[in-house]
């Protein structure tokens, strides 16, 4: 049986969902752009592509080379596809309309362009984020930051491309969650995965333990609870992985259970977690939940909360139902 193209799959998912036009054309764009971002990513030092850029971004982060490289493709790619009213980037201090020169569309698109970039010189997994919202009163030749300011459960789609020993693309149209894997040698990325979904329990868990001194008490207690194993009040024995890429950690949810955690810690108080809630946790999030997980911030459900600006952080806690509930309580006693 022949595998499905993804032109193919957006031509059944118009046809059977009711999926516009209009966002298909959006999503073949992405992927295209993800393409390039690919061959940048594969032809590594042999393109001199490797490195710092000798920059920072808006949040004060040194960019990699590819973190710019990426960041121009996605904007690039993305621009002339008569969908987008505006971009809103990681790399990007403002959010940014579309130039003259293109149609202007009903959507904004927020992404991560590269994400995972201390994995870039080790060739560990990367990947490209990216989240889409509609443009608050449709089409229009300038953006705001307001207009970007929506909550997660406003998204029209949300997925990424992860960049590893296969490139696959996965996303959510709001009708389940799809994986495509790439095939090099014919430039296509083809359906090998879709209904998704994520085991409500787990004996997984992701977090950078390194950091259990700075941690709140809630998640302190967590993480004692599972790595007490067997004998402990969980009950059954745990495994720990960590990618250092949320790419990778959700991907890995997606594949076969687990629980992702980057909490909020004391190093910097103010501060209420280390992941971009608009174009890092708001496109998982609405992926896992798409797959049956869930996710939160400690408290409350990521999707729901109201941002106040782009860039603004947040604590993520999400995967694997059961997992996800029980941290979820621990902050809720507490609080």
């Amino acid at each position: 049986m022949a595998l499905m193209t993804l032109h193919q799959y957006l031509v059944r998912e118009k046809r059977e969902n009711g999926v516009p036009e209009e966002l298909a054309e959006l999503i073949l764009s992405v992927a295209d752009a993800c393409k390039k971002i690919r061959s940048k990513v594969t032809e590594g030092a042999l393109a001199g592509v490797l490195g710092m850029a000798g920059t920072e971004n808006v949040q004060g982060e040194d960019q990699k080379k590819l973190d710019v490289i990426s960041n121009e493709i996605m904007c690039g790619a993305n621009a002339p596809s008569g969908t987008l009213s505006g971009f809103a980037s990681e790399e990007m201090t403002e959010v940014m309309g579309v130039l003259s020169e293109y149609p202007v569309g009903p959507y904004l698109i927020l992404f991560d362009p590269l994400d995972g970039s201390s994995n870039i010189d080790i060739n560990a997994p990367i990947g490209t984020i990216f989240s889409v919202l509609p443009c608050p009163g449709g089409a229009k030749r300038s953006v705001t930051e307001k207009d970007f300011l929506q909550p997660g459960v406003n998204q029209v789609a949300a997925g990424y491309a992860m960049y590893s020993t296969q490139t696959q693309l996965v996303f959510t149209l709001g009708h389940g969650v799809s994986a495509f894997t790439f095939d090099p040698a014919v430039g296509e990325f083809y359906l090998t995965r879709e209904h998704i979904t994520v085991s409500p329990s787990t004996a997984e868990f992701a977090i950078n333990c390194s950091n259990m001194r700075h941690w709140q008490k809630p998640v302190q207690q967590y993480v004692k609870e599972l790595l007490a194993g067997e004998t402990g009040p969980r009950g059954k024995n745990y495994n720990m992985r960590w990618v250092a890429a949320m790419i990778a950690e959700a991907h890995r949810i997606l594949s076969r259970g687990g629980i992702f955690i980057y909490p909020k810690d004391d190093r910097i108080p103010s501060r209420p977690g280390k992941l971009r809630l608009m174009y890092e946790a708001n496109p998982m999030s609405l992926l896992m939940e798409q797959a049956g997980g869930r996710a939160t911030n400690g408290l409350q459900r990521i999707l729901e909360i109201q941002p106040e600006k782009v860039h603004q952080r947040v604590a993520v806690f999400m995967g694997s139902s059961e997992e996800v509930d029980y941290v979820t309580g621990l902050h809720r006693r507490q609080d």
